[in-house]
């Protein structure tokens, strides 16, 4: 079974690139730092959207299995 990353997760995942590309253009190290720190927290966002949708498909197909099971 394959798990496509969900559009929230998408979203979450490019804004923290985006938020990388910022910091890698800023002379000011603090901004810099705030905005690595920011994109750091949007992939963690990324890859817990990731989780819990993999887990709903995963809810979903067995859900699917048993009642195929049942019939």
């Amino acid at each position: 079974m394959m798990v496509q990353i969900s559009l929230r997760g998408k979203a979450y995942l490019e804004t923290a690139r985006t938020l990388f590309r910022a910091a890698q253009t800023k002379t000011d190290s603090a901004i810099a730092g705030q905005l690595k720190a920011l994109a750091d927290d949007y992939e963690r966002r990324a890859e817990k959207a990731w989780h819990v949708d993999a887990a709903k498909a995963f809810a979903r197909s067995a859900a699917t299995a048993e009642r195929e099971l049942r019939a």
